[in-house]
């Protein structure tokens, strides 16, 4: 990797943000986004603390910001690859000290303080030949050495484009970002495919929503049963890997990401990752699926229960919704003509009709002793 060490300074109105950003997103990566916009999206990636520690010390020039120069609007620019927070820090910083119009946040900040000299003026830069001579820093930067976290799935989408656009395996992409294991780099890559399907196969669910809560279907794929009821290969390689869901499985996939991130029309069946084993153990059972399948607004909990029961633990039920009926009898006289108990009444009548039906001996018996 051919990274110059000489390093050169900007003003603050020769460097531009980089709307390529993986940490912008997926859609808004390509959605060529202008300076603005893209200073609007990182209004909330914690940049006061940063410009509390310019006002303080300056801009270090250990901390110098890596760019590249490409065509923007029209000219080559100095687009920054590396450090955009740190860039975005220092706009900020800038119109609070102008007193352009900012939040109160970032005018407090800049009250009675003294801006160090050439602080906008003599902006430490390293210039980079081309975006992809600084892939693998920025990869081992962000994934291994945890100075600022990627989102899950930012990561992953790194990840899939170094094997989608690069041609790289697993083991390539591991060494070249600083990963410990090439199976976590695989399950990334397979999560971001798998959601890519998603949004292919149901069209009314959000995006945006799919991708906050990506590490509930990255952790979902450790599932031996959530991968056999998608028909998903978890030790595919990045060829077979590339459309994880067969097409004799995309009806399990409709509903696998209805239950996992909900739609317009049905939340989803639930929203935290403590719920996966349960939600492992309801795939594993035929007739807590069939029950999922089947209904309009299912339940975690009663799929859980269909999953779970045994049939010492039914037998239990039954006894224990005997005794609740035993003690209602005692005193259901003074509330015979009450519309809510005649409701009630109706449930269980309704429900005891099935539980005769499904013991059919049972039911001759008691037609026979009547």
């Amino acid at each position: 990797m051919s990274i110059s060490t000489e390093l050169e300074y900007a003003t603050l109105d020769n460097l531009y943000l980089d709307a390529k950003n993986p940490r912008l997103g997926r859609h808004q990566t390509d959605a060529n986004l202008s300076q603005e916009e893209i200073l609007e999206m990182m209004n909330d990636w914690v940049l006061d603390e940063l410009a509390i520690s310019y006002l303080e010390s300056g801009f270090w020039t250990h901390e110098a910001l890596l760019v590249v120069k490409e065509p923007l609007d029209g000219e080559q620019r100095l687009v920054v690859i590396e450090g955009n927070r740190r860039l975005a820090a220092l706009i900020y910083l800038r119109r609070a000290i102008n007193g352009n119009k900012v939040s109160k946040k970032w005018s407090l900040l800049v009250e009675g303080k003294e801006i160090p000299e050439k602080l906008f003026n003599e902006i430490p830069y390293i210039q980079i030949d081309s975006r992809q001579e600084i892939e693998s820093f920025l990869g081992f930067h962000h994934d291994a050495t945890g100075i600022k976290q990627w989102a899950p799935e930012q990561k992953a989408q790194y990840i899939a484009k170094l094997i989608d656009e690069r041609g790289m395996s697993y083991d390539e992409v591991m060494r070249k970002i600083g990963s410990k294991a090439s199976s976590t780099i695989r399950q990334s890559y397979i999560a971001h495919r798998l959601l890519l399907q998603m949004e292919d196969c149901l069209e009314d669910f959000s995006v945006e929503d799919a991708e906050r809560r990506f590490s509930i279907l990255y952790l979902s794929l450790r599932k031996p049963s959530v991968q056999r009821y998608l028909g998903i290969d978890i030790s595919a390689d990045p060829k077979a890997a590339h459309t994880p869901v067969p097409k004799t499985h995309l009806d399990a996939l409709a509903n696998f990401t209805i239950w996992l991130f909900g739609s317009q029309q049905h939340p989803p069946l639930f929203t935290d990752s403590r719920y996966l084993d349960g939600f492992g153990t309801i795939l594993d059972n035929p007739e807590a699926v069939q029950y999922l399948e089947n209904s309009k607004n299912p339940n975690f909990d009663y799929a859980f229960q269909l999953a779970l029961c045994d049939e010492s633990e039914i037998i239990s039920l039954i006894n224990g919704a005997g005794d609740n009926i035993a003690i209602a009898l005692i005193r259901i006289h003074r509330y015979k003509d009450s519309p809510e108990m005649q409701r009630a009444v109706k449930r269980l009548a309704v429900d005891f009709k099935e539980l005769l039906d499904r013991s059919p001996s049972f039911h001759e018996e008691l037609l026979g002793n009547d």
